[in-house]
């Protein structure tokens, strides 16, 4: 386990010393390496410094944190604080071609990102889904101020699925007019901490210790559940939002999700004990030993001690983590609604014989101009949502604004939403659509209670639909999509430009983000199409 040293003395001695806030400065040279990370495939990957996994990044809140990037790969790249706001600081959020052009092969850029959040992140990639070939490493950035919960020691503990082909590969059966669509399903491995979910390091207890375990679902499909048989798990944080601790048996986590649990260690090294972890996808057929997949490890009190087997019983009967039974620690009420989106997942088969997915009448596609550019030089027509093109999806919000959205999803595929530049609260679950399966329990209506939890990145379950609610309090232009890489691609996603004109006034993009894309040949200003008023000849047809 990725772990640390963090008592009570220590953190109130470190907590002077970094409260002055520093630049945490790493250099990273993006490019392609050869690995084996399952045991099985060897194949061509994506990492940092010839490394896979490369060191997870750690700061304090205040700290500026400087990724210098060298591109060594043959096509561009970017890179995401996932979960971080980026306020002021829209242009460094590294959403492809929405916010920046990709970094051109061989050339460098510098990302600056203000570190003013604390909680559980991670980094990843955010062009041409160069996160799902290993380009994504966690992001913990410590508070300054204590947790609701004590704890001695913080441990890391990130979570991916591993896949035998790369993304690319995946999306060209995907995308094939050729053959019938879906393509056969595929059973990737689970990795924690980067290798091998049955090869990784036991997780070392001392009886009597309280552990923080930040638990990051680093993957691009999957969803895992973990838990450690014989220890409760008592919730403090998901998607860095300190919650009131509520104590579960086990975390579920969709793609992109991130928790923070406190867990209290007994008070004898008699026995050994085993955690969980179990990587799953309710979309794909049930076959045993590939769907799911099951990954045991040591929970070690005293090296050779019998290990101490307890039966987890049936996941039904088990508390899994909850959106609406957390509670936000902060007790920020239900905010009032000044504007609602009412949406339908769906996918269609489209004339070119491909299908696409729909989150908004139809799918996204990046314009030909970035949005964030067309928003900061189209003056008051900025403020006009058809300038950005029809398949940005693009929603102008004003500023303050309280916005709620409800997305049905009638499919029997779940759905991990994401959001850059926000947090949302979390309202109610529902029925959406008929089951599949006639005989399986009516879903019930499910709300928050007194203080709705808040979180970057929601799901909404097969058959459901999800409400949640933010605050539009952030001028810039943020990706609104699906965070399992394939339907993304596929056009599961929108923007909301928010406030350009006080975007305008508040912030100026710097001249390097300019020149990379203008080596690219990508236009900086006008519509989504470069052209000026609401010209928008030479975008792609929509897809009929």
């Amino acid at each position: 386990m990725y772990q640390s040293l963090l008592g009570s003395a220590l953190v109130a001695a470190a907590s002077v010393l970094l409260s002055q806030a520093a630049r945490v400065v790493h250099d990273w040279d993006i490019g392609y390496l050869t690995v084996n990370r399952d045991g099985y495939t060897t194949r061509r990957a994506i990492g940092v410094n010839g490394q896979l996994p490369f060191p997870p990044v750690y700061a304090t809140k205040g700290d500026t944190l400087v990724i210098n990037v060298h591109n060594s790969l043959d096509l561009p790249t970017s890179i995401h604080a996932h979960g971080i706001f980026q306020k002021g600081t829209n242009y460094m959020d590294g959403a492809g071609l929405i916010t920046q052009c990709g970094i051109p092969p061989g050339e460098n850029f510098t990302y600056e990102i203000n570190a003013d959040q604390a909680g559980t992140f991670w980094i990843h990639g955010h062009y041409n889904h160069q996160n799902v070939d290993g380009l994504r490493t966690p992001l913990v950035i410590y508070d300054t101020e204590p947790a609701a919960l004590e704890y001695d020691e913080d441990m890391l503990i990130f979570l991916e699925e591993w896949y035998s082909n790369e993304f690319s590969v995946r999306m060209a059966e995907v995308l094939n007019p050729l053959v019938p669509f879906p393509p056969p399903p595929s059973f990737p491995y689970g990795l924690i901490n980067g290798i091998n979910g049955n090869d990784t390091a036991p997780i070392t207890f001392v009886p009597g210790r309280k552990y923080r375990l930040r638990v990051i679902n680093m993957s691009s499909t999957e969803w895992f559940k973990f838990s450690l048989p014989g220890h409760q798990l008592q919730i403090i944080e998901a998607d860095g939002v300190d919650s009131v601790p509520h104590t579960v048996d086990g975390l579920d986590l969709g793609p992109g999700q991130r928790y923070s649990a406190v867990v209290t260690a007994h008070d004898t090294d008699q026995y050994n004990y085993q955690f969980n972890a179990t990587l799953y996808a309710n979309f794909v057929p049930f076959i045993p030993g590939m769907n799911p997949r099951y990954y045991q490890g040591l929970i070690e009190y005293k090296t050779g001690a019998p290990v101490k087997t307890i039966a987890q019983g049936d996941d039904r009967q088990m508390e899994w983590s909850d959106d609406v039974a957390l509670k936000a620690l902060d007790r920020q009420p239900l905010m009032p609604v000044d504007k609602s989106f009412n949406w339908t997942i769906s996918s269609k088969r489209y004339s070119n014989n491909i299908t696409l997915a729909i989150l908004d009448e139809i799918p996204f596609q990046p314009p030909l101009v970035p949005p964030l550019f067309s928003a900061m030089s189209m003056g008051d027509l900025a403020l006009n949502d058809t300038i950005y093109g029809p398949q940005t999806r693009a929603h102008v919000l004003r500023l303050n604004e309280v916005v709620e959205i409800v997305i049905h999803n009638p499919t029997a595929l779940d759905h991990a939403m994401h959001l850059h530049g926000h947090d949302f609260q979390v309202t109610e679950y529902g029925p959406s659509g008929t089951q599949v399966d006639p005989d399986a329990p009516p879903i019930p209506v499910r709300k928050f209670s007194e203080w709705p939890m808040r979180r970057d990145t929601f799901v909404v379950p097969a058959f459901h639909y999800t409400k949640v609610r933010f605050h539009a309090d952030n001028p810039g232009v943020w990706m609104f999509h699906c965070h399992m890489d394939v339907h993304f691609a596929m056009g599961l996603a929108l923007t909301f430009v928010e406030a350009p004109d006080v975007l305008q006034k508040q912030q100026i993009i710097p001249q390097g983000l300019f020149d990379m894309c203008h080596r690219q040949g990508i236009p900086t200003s006008g519509n989504g199409a470069g052209n000026a008023g609401f010209n928008l000849t030479g975008l792609p047809p929509i897809p009929n």
